[in-house]
């Protein structure tokens, strides 16, 4: 395949991807919104994984994230990872279809202002070398650091007093982690299957914990996504896409070797996107379609989904998400019911 076509190709694949991503999140914001909230959390993720809906937003995302390696195939890092934070463009448009309303002003500020700053971390940061990965030791450390911040973000300690939203915030900041922190550990296990790991030659037993974290981290981002998604949709996918680079790249700066490019101008240039995106979300925050929309459409959804027969056997004689069950992107004036993490 000559170097056009390739490009050609992982632009339609990252194109692909980011709407793969974008309909897993509406369709995760909308089962949020709908499902039922048991008081003690008990039984919650079992509740969780049989909807039907739940599955479809697990395929998506999966379908997304296959987009996005086979992208990476075609075309350098530099183009597709950029190209992946379309996904926030496309989830505001299509989650306002589907509640029957508009983009506000301040929403399409906050997506570009958000926009801006993401393709600015990308920009700057150097991608590792081929075949550079974590040592098993490393990987450890690295898991385990992490998991601590799961924790402490998952449980609101770092929040304070920041309601709802800063509780939704927390758990999308905890989600692009675990993610971003899965996709480096990958690295190392694709590293260890090739016999190519820093150190010793590593036994079956480290790579089968390697995939052990992989799965536990992948897993628990995609549980702490529908949880963020509790408070809405735009402000926590933000989020998410911004604190998964960010994650990758913390981990590249200090373990691989990676550096900004450009010196200490990149640096600078990294603070910069950095504060540029942290104004956008600030501007999802408050950049809601209406509170009183977003409450019908939560409570006819509801019913919708819940109360009807037409369930997931519409879902699946149509071959997509029908518009009632993933309308909804604000949050409602009163709490918002969803599925709490378990524990």
């Amino acid at each position: 395949m000559n170097p056009a076509a390739g490009t050609a190709l992982a632009v339609l694949l990252s194109l692909v991807s980011a709407a793969g991503y974008a309909l897993a999140a509406v369709a995760q914001s909308r089962l949020a919104a709908a499902s039922p909230a048991a008081p003690d959390g008990r039984g919650a993720l079992r509740t969780l994984l049989a909807r039907g809906q739940w599955w479809w937003a697990v395929g998506l995302n999966a379908a997304g994230a296959l987009a996005h390696v086979a992208a990476l195939h075609y075309g350098p890092l530099t183009l597709v990872q950029p190209l992946g934070a379309l996904t926030l463009v496309a989830a505001l448009p299509l989650g306002a279809y589907c509640a029957r309303r508009r983009v506000t002003r301040t929403e399409w500020r906050g997506a570009l202002w958000t926009l801006a700053g993401l393709v600015g971390l990308v920009a700057v940061t150097g991608p590792a070398a081929p075949g550079e990965a974590l040592s098993l030791r490393e990987s450890l450390v690295v898991a385990a650091a992490t998991a601590l911040l799961i924790a402490a973000l998952a449980s609101g300690r770092l929040q304070g007093n920041g309601g709802r939203a800063g509780r939704g915030l927390g758990h999308a900041t905890a989600s692009g982690i675990a993610s971003g922190v899965a996709s480096a550990l990958t690295q190392t296990l694709t590293a260890a299957l090739a016999l190519d790991l820093p150190g010793a030659e590593p036994t079956w037993w480290q790579t089968a914990l390697l995939a052990v974290l992989i799965s536990g981290f992948a897993t628990g981002g995609l549980l702490l996504s529908q949880a963020a998604y509790r408070g809405g949709l735009a402000a926590p996918l933000a989020v998410v896409n911004l604190s998964n680079p960010a994650a990758a790249a913390v981990i590249g700066v200090a373990l691989l070797g990676e550096t900004f490019r450009a010196g200490a101008w990149g640096w600078l240039a990294a603070a910069g996107a950095s504060l540029i995106a942290a104004r956008g979300v600030v501007l999802l925050t408050k950049g809601g379609g209406g509170t009183g929309e977003a409450g019908t459409a939560a409570g006819t959804g509801a019913g919708a989904v819940v109360g009807t027969s037409a369930g997931a056997g519409a879902v699946a004689e149509s071959g997509g998400l029908p518009a009632a069950r993933i309308a909804g992107l604000a949050a409602p004036e009163a709490e918002p019911v969803g599925v709490p993490l378990p524990g």
